[in-house]
């Protein structure tokens, strides 16, 4: 199985074109970025969450996926959390911490997955991609928040965040096997698209506002090592491990080393936004992993995919 950077045009121009038009938004409507970083976190992020359970009918085998990914995260962002604290300033340490533990595993990686992957293997993916949501809005808001607020404000912030609530709910309506009415079923598909487009637009709209007094070397090398050095050897150590455990089916080798090769989440930038940690920053440092990307990915997947087999 390989990929082509070519494979990676189509998605990639896509997710820069969207960067493109919220720069261009903020450059002369003179938009502001901060209430769409609330919308995406109260309202958009959780709608689509809720949407994505309830098509996919959650199973105990898939719920296991989403556990395991969620926990391992959240022990990778605390590990950089501990290790990173006393070398970064409070805020700049909280976002590094926060990157750590998530990638563009929907805006970016679920377009290649969909190349990449046979529909169960999609399935596979997203359940996966749904542990790494949950951290962000859980464990990966936390940390955030302390590089700005006290552990009471943090842990009351994580309280009033609806994306808790909806995949709860998601779970509960699964479990007594009730059905969205296909008029509200429908309705709700406008919300993945809305969440991709506003998520990269954010991008833009912020680096509208950057000057070169934001742009952070170190911190920048170390989201970049982070995301295309840790995170490639962590998913590909965790393929090897479970195959030396038991059968792993192809697809769900595939679906795990995806997860470790895409850029930095969009989401860094919209929950620094949100809490108002160096959102420029954040900004700088997802851009360049996006524009890395379509070069290192087809690398990493080479080498990985020869590696265990399955090339």
């Amino acid at each position: 199985m390989e990929l082509s950077p070519g494979a990676l045009m189509g998605p990639l121009l896509m997710l820069l074109s969207f960067v493109g038009l919220g720069f261009i938004a903020a450059q002369r409507l003179k938009i502001d970025p901060r209430p769409i970083a609330t919308l995406l976190v109260y309202l958009i992020a959780p709608l689509t969450i809720f949407r994505a359970l309830m098509n996919g009918g959650p199973t105990p085998q898939y719920l296991v996926l989403t556990l395991a990914l969620f926990i391992l995260v959240s022990l990778l962002s605390l590990l950089v959390h501990r290790l990173t604290r006393h070398r970064f300033g409070p805020q700049e340490g909280a976002l590094l911490a926060f990157s750590s533990g998530t990638g563009n595993t929907g805006y970016f990686g679920l377009p290649v997955a969909l190349i990449l992957l046979p529909p169960e293997g999609v399935t596979l993916y997203l359940f996966c991609m749904l542990g790494i949501n949950l951290y962000e809005f859980t464990v990966g808001f936390y940390l955030s928040a302390r590089g700005h607020f006290s552990i009471r404000q943090s842990l009351i912030k994580i309280s009033r965040l609806p994306l808790i609530y909806a995949f709860l709910f998601a779970l509960l309506l699964s479990a007594l096997n009730v059905s969205l009415p296909p008029a509200l079923a429908s309705s709700l598909d406008v919300f993945p698209a809305t969440y991709t487009l506003l998520g990269m637009m954010i991008i833009g709209m912020t680096l509208s506002q950057v000057t070169l007094a934001a742009w952070d070397t170190r911190f920048i090398a170390a989201c970049v090592g982070l995301r295309y050095l840790v995170w490639p050897a962590a998913t590909f150590t965790a393929v090897l491990l479970l195959q030396m455990l038991m059968p792993v089916p192809a697809e769900l080798a595939m679906a795990i080393l995806l997860l470790g090769v895409v850029p930095m989440a969009s989401n860094v930038v919209v929950v620094a936004m949100e809490l108002g940690i160096q959102p420029q920053k954040g900004a700088l440092a997802v851009l360049v992993t996006t524009l890395l990307a379509p070069l290192l990915i087809p690398f990493y997947l080479g080498i990985m995919l020869r590696a265990t087999g399955l090339g």
